[in-house]
């Protein structure tokens, strides 16, 4: 298979930051201006709480026979629903499994790895990684790039807002779904 992935380490955020930028940069300019693209920037990004967490993946795709570096996403138990390091109004406070959902964050593809799978490869492995530590709901916060891949892995709308922290309003749809139950383990009940 040409996408591989694993869990992200301390050592990897170096080369996720160009992607992060790259995506940002190329996949929004469709569906918004120049000004809310660059203003974008200020409430998204790469946090690296999640690599810490031990809950952030990458995508590599080796299709053209050399692997690449193809896309980036996690899952938190954590309150902060989106942001990157440098947004403000972060909460680390730990979510409830049993009344709260699970965070996706920080998902990105890299431009020239679109329409291969690696945003769906990415929520699959976070939400398993959410339900096997006993959450029944994902939410998230969309973008408009990124809405139609969440509609079409059965997200659902809960709210449509605007974000005016870097004082250009960028439209965000908050966005959630159930969870199936974890299978269990090999030799559990």
């Amino acid at each position: 298979m040409p996408l591989t992935s694993r869990l992200a380490t301390p050592a990897d955020v170096p080369a996720l930051t160009p992607l992060v930028d790259a995506a940002i940069g190329r996949l929004l300019s469709p569906w918004l201006d120049a000004a809310q693209v660059e203003a974008s920037r200020a409430i998204m990004g790469l946090d690296t709480r999640l690599v810490d967490d031990g809950t952030y993946f990458l995508v590599e795709d080796d299709r053209d026979g050399t692997p690449a570096l193809a896309g980036c996403g996690g899952w938190s138990r954590r309150a902060t629903l989106y942001g990157g390091d440098h947004t403000a109004g972060r909460d680390d406070a730990l979510l409830d499994p049993a009344t709260q959902p699970a965070r996706i964050r920080a998902m990105y593809t890299h431009p020239d790895h679109t329409r291969r799978g690696v945003g769906r490869l990415v929520l699959r492995l976070c939400e398993a990684a959410a339900a096997a530590e006993g959450f029944t709901r994902v939410e998230l916060m969309a973008t408009v790039a990124g809405r139609p891949l969440y509609e079409a892995a059965g997200y659902l709308l809960d709210e449509e807002l605007t974000d005016l922290s870097a004082g250009v309003v960028i439209p965000l749809a908050r966005m959630s779904r159930p969870l199936a139950p974890a299978a269990p383990s090999p030799g559990r009940p």
